[in-house]
Order: C-alpha cells, then structure tokens, then sequence
C-alpha cells in the first residue's frame, strides 16, 4: 500500500523522499560553496539556483531562505559520527572503536563525500560570524546529544531519558562540539592533522570520559546490562559462569 501511494504521489508529479533528499543536498552543496567563496551576503537565491541549474522558485519550494540551503550539509558532517555513535559495541572502548570505524571510513569513502566533509568544516567555520549558520551547526549538535543519550542509557542500563543519562549526554555532546570545531578551525589553517589529535583517537574519547565524570567512554561490563537493553548487533548470552558477549553480523541478526 505506501508503495502504491509513493507511486501515486509521484505520478501526480510529486518526488519521492529519497530523490528530495538528494536534489536539497545538491543544492545545499552549492550554496555552501557560494557562501563559503563569496560570503553569505553576497550571495543570492538567483546564484545559487543557476549553480546548480535549477530555478529560483524550486529552490525556496525546498529551503526557506538562503541561509537555510546550508543545513543539509552541514547535519551531513556528524553523519558518520552519528553511525559510528550508534554501533559502539558494549565491550569496545570509545578509542578502540573510533579508530576502527575510521580506518573503514578511509577504505570506503568516495571523492564525493571528501567533498561534503571539507564543506560541511567551511560552514562550520563560517558559522562564527553567520547565526544562521551557526544555528545550523547546533542543530545538527542537538541530534548527536539526542543519539548519545540512546548510546549512554545503553551502557548505564537506565532510561533514555533518565536525568543522569541527559546529563552525560549534553556534557559529551557539547565536549565533541568543541573538538570539531577545534579540529575544524585546525585543518582550514593549514595545521598538520596529526598535530590535531592523536590516530587512536584518545583525545576524543579522554573528553568524553572528562566530561562525564568516567561513567562513559570504557568497556562495559556486560553482566550489569540488562539483556532487552543491549544495542543490535550484540547478544547477551548469560550462562552459569558469566556473561559471554559476542558480535552479530547483520546476516546473521
């Protein structure tokens, strides 16, 4: 049935969800270049419809104002912070995980995406002095706080929305905000990247671990995680002599 609705949707000249997605990341991608080379000033709707060959009308059918073309990008830039978030196995350290995920990132990521992430920094950057976009950036810091307290209640065995688990979410997120930021200013200066942290990725996760006083970023010991609390992708096998952990691949789930 929502087959034969999108179907329909799109028969009476409607879009799909996905093709929606992508034509506003394309347009957002070109408006974050035009910010980012000629100011946000001095940029106009009209410029940024011909970038990216479409109309100026269809252009605010998907964004409110011109400032608001810059938000696809930027949420883009904590997307694989997000994911990487979200599959923290219960037994792995922040660190051990971090840089796990990252040597994958390296193998798999396409020239496309190198792109979306140096701009995804420049708004960032250009957030400094723009609150529009600056109000971008902590949007998109608001939905890591949002999957953090997931993760965090996760791993503490309470509630998401218990009051310790908002409180160790807020100060994480607000400590990875600084480090992008910190990370991002560095790199749009020319700073050697190794200067900017460390490749096993201790820095990130000794913030976190500051910022929430210890109570996340280490190993947990699973036995004190309820089995219905455990993230997918990790079963929960208690036998007489303990708890045994152990990853499951998506097949295999």
């Amino acid at each position: 049935m929502a087959e034969e609705e999108a179907t329909a949707r799109r028969g009476r000249g409607g879009m799909s969800e996905q093709r929606r997605r992508r034509v506003r990341l394309e347009i957002s991608r070109e408006a974050a270049r035009l910010f980012w080379a000629q100011g946000v000033d001095g940029t106009s709707g009209d410029q940024i419809a011909e970038a990216v060959g479409l109309s100026t009308r269809t252009i605010w059918r998907h964004f409110r104002s011109k400032e608001s073309c810059a938000e696809p990008i930027i949420a883009q830039s904590v997307e694989w912070e997000l994911a990487t978030l979200r599959s923290w196995p219960l037994h792995r350290s922040l660190e051990e995980h971090f840089a796990t995920e990252a040597k994958r990132l390296v193998s798999e990521i396409d020239t496309q995406e190198q792109a979306d992430a140096g701009l995804g920094v420049k708004m960032m950057r250009l957030g400094d002095t723009e609150p529009a976009l600056r109000t971008a950036w902590l949007m998109a810091c608001d939905q890591v706080e949002h999957e953090l307290a997931a993760v965090i209640a996760t791993r503490l065995g309470r509630e998401h929305d218990d009051l310790q688990v908002r409180l160790h979410a807020a100060a994480a997120s607000a400590a990875l905000r600084v480090l992008n930021e910190y990370v991002g200013a560095g790199l749009l200066d020319g700073t050697d990247p190794q200067k900017l942290g460390d490749e096993n990725f201790a820095f990130i996760a000794d913030a976190v671990r500051t910022a929430t006083g210890g109570a996340v970023g280490d190993p947990v010991h699973v036995a004190e995680v309820p089995a219905e609390s455990a993230p997918e992708g990790v079963a929960v096998q208690r036998t007489e002599g303990g708890v045994e952990v152990c990853e499951l691949t998506q097949k295999e789930l």
